[in-house]
């Protein structure tokens, strides 16, 4: 999903993957980072902790690109 809204944007998206111990350890908490599994698009954190629809993730990404909406 991640890259293909990449690509159809033009915009740079970084993937952080993990074993699930590393996100649960006391070091990953004191970041103040979401809780995996995240979606953030800049500074707004789309979802933490649970899977997320596609279609919501495109549609936060074109407000933040000041996009009226996905693109066809």
């Amino acid at each position: 999903m991640m890259p293909r809204l990449g690509t159809k944007y033009d915009i740079d998206i970084e993937v952080i993957s993990k074993p699930r111990a590393e996100y649960q350890s006391e070091a990953y908490h004191s970041l103040d980072l979401p809780v995996a599994p995240a979606i953030m698009v800049g500074e707004e954190i789309v979802i933490e902790g649970k899977d997320v629809d596609d279609q919501e993730v495109e549609k936060v990404i074109c407000r933040h690109l000041g996009l009226p909406g996905p693109l066809p």
